[in-house]
């Protein structure tokens, strides 16, 4: 009896050692090794940068990553944390980044740090010294330090960025009078600089020191075959934080605004990004070279994505409508059809809409309108109405399609029940079918909004926002919508980038979606009680 006892309060045996730690284990050991591996690799990257925020970002992510997929206790969590990280890094970083931005002055002629500035404007009055003489020049490296050896006179002499130059008593000139072999030093072949357009913008960007006194100057070479010396007309005095030009005598402070001011008035075209506090969202509503267009492309956005959604949505119900009648013939070969156009890129159905549509050689003018030169892109009201047609012929098929299945599923018992009871069709589309349809439609209008609120591809594959309006100096036109508006103030196209403006009207663009859609959500509520 005892014996039996024993067997069953005995204690079960414990997992070997191979169980505990089976490939399951060992997989994801591996997982974690790459995950902090990448994670220390990124935390010394900002640490290097000294961008303390994502620094302390990383280390939170890296340590509750740990803490996670080692712990026994947080089974859910393995599983949400991925989408957790991507949420906040994708998603709430970019935009509270943005607001950041939005904040700051940060654009052309403001990039940079206050540090990077004086070193630019160091740069740009740079001039060749009058009577300097042209030293034969043979380029030289160190690893990865570039570096200049120059004969002076018959002396060789070699330098870099953070060197000035020095005697090189071993070095020997070749028959073109430049440096051949500087002990110590690669002799960097012509050949190269030919070949590797970054390693030749980096010679032509190398300024090595004459001397440790700035005002002796800098050699520079334009072709990396001789050198000249050059000298910057600014002097920067880092006890007074100030720049003073040698030449005139100004001296340039710097105000609140990230800006060197002189003393006669005028301002280096170089600074650095600041904050701003909201100057830019005021600006955007009071300064009237701004405010006049950007109200003119807010009213037309809300008009575009209003439109688009009311049209492609009546188009693709009336489609669904006629072809669910069961004496439509060969349906399904007509279905097919009528929603081509939703299977081609939107972008490449824009570019041949483009060609389509020009007013010498497009077939639209030539077939439909007996050739006459109507200039559907380069008139204002013609090209909203061509970008409304366009993105019609692009949005109905999906409606066609939505509203086919959400009629077939109707059930119906209610329609019949109304025919019975003498409704007519008219009243039975309706007071039954139309509601009952808006119950699964109307959350995907609000989400088609959103979408034509921000769709960028169709304007600027199909007209690039022009054409452009002529009362501002702005780079925006009459098809322009707030998101293409946004890249034009950016400067990402090649103007004049104002990225904290861009910013704060992403910010609004960000606000307005938010709001319509809850405003929309929450009376789409409604339809349900139906």
């Amino acid at each position: 009896m005892s014996t039996r006892q024993d067997e069953v309060t005995a204690a079960p045996p414990r997992e070997s050692h191979a169980r505990q730690f089976g490939a399951g284990f060992v997989v994801k050991l591996l997982l974690m090794m790459a995950v902090n591996a990448f994670g220390i690799a990124a935390i010394l990257s900002a640490w290097n940068a000294g961008a303390w925020a994502v620094l302390g970002g990383l280390v939170a992510f890296l340590l509750l990553a740990d803490v996670i997929y080692f712990s026994r206790r947080m089974l859910p969590l393995k599983y949400l944390y991925p989408g957790l990280v991507f949420l906040l890094v994708f998603q709430v970083f970019a935009m509270a980044y943005t607001a950041y931005i939005a904040t700051t002055n940060y654009g052309a002629g403001h990039n940079g740090s206050k540090e990077q500035a004086v070193e630019a404007a160091l740069i740009q009055a740079e001039t060749e010294v009058e009577g300097s003489p042209t030293y034969p020049l043979t380029v030289v490296r160190d690893g990865d330090t570039l570096g200049f050896a120059v004969n002076d006179d018959g002396t060789v002499r070699v330098g870099t960025e953070d060197q000035p130059l020095e005697d090189a008593p071993d070095a020997t000139v070749g028959d073109n009078g430049a440096p051949s072999e500087v002990p110590g030093w690669e002799v960097v072949p012509r050949g190269d600089l030919l070949s590797d357009q970054a390693l030749a913008q980096d010679v032509i960007d190398l300024r090595v020191p004459i001397s440790d006194e700035a005002d002796d100057g800098s050699l520079r070479t334009r072709e990396g075959a001789t050198a000249k010396i050059y000298r910057s007309s600014l002097d920067w005095d880092p006890e007074a934080d100030t720049l003073t030009n040698t030449d005139t005598d100004v001296v340039y402070s710097p105000n609140d605004r990230g800006t060197f001011v002189g003393d006669d008035g005028s301002t280096l075209p170089t600074g650095w990004y600041v904050g701003v506090g909201l100057d830019n969202f005021s600006r955007a509503v009071t300064d009237a070279e701004i405010r006049a267009p950007l109200f003119k492309v807010t009213a037309w956005t809300f008009a575009f994505a209003l439109l688009t959604v009311v049209t492609s949505f009546l188009l693709g119900l009336l489609f669904a409508l006629i072809f669910n009648d069961d004496r439509i013939k060969g349906k399904k070969t007509l279905r097919t059809l009528f929603i081509l156009p939703y299977a081609f890129p939107a972008f490449m159905s824009a570019l041949l809409w483009r060609g389509m549509l020009n007013p010498e050689f497009g077939i639209i003018n030539k077939f439909f309108f007996f050739g006459a030169d109507i200039s559907w892109l380069q008139d204002p009201w013609l090209a909203r109405f061509a970008v409304l047609f366009v993105n019609l012929w692009l949005s109905y098929p999906y409606w066609f399609l939505v509203c086919t299945g959400a009629l077939q599923s109707l059930s119906s018992e209610t329609t019949e029940a109304a025919r019975i009871d003498g409704a007519s069709g008219w009243r039975l589309f309706r007071s039954i079918t139309f509601p009952l349809l808006l119950v699964s439609t109307a959350p995907l209008a609000i989400a088609s909004f959103a979408f034509n609120f921000n769709n960028f591809t169709i304007i600027y594959m199909l007209t690039g926002g022009g054409p452009n309006f002529d009362d501002t100096t702005l780079p925006l036109g009459a098809t322009d919508i707030l998101i293409s508006a946004i890249y034009e103030i950016s400067g990402v196209a090649g103007g004049r980038a104002d990225f904290g403006l861009a910013s704060a009207l992403a910010v609004f663009v960000f606000v307005v979606v938010g709001v319509i859609s809850a405003l929309a959500f929450r009376q789409t509520r409604k339809l349900e009680e139906f």
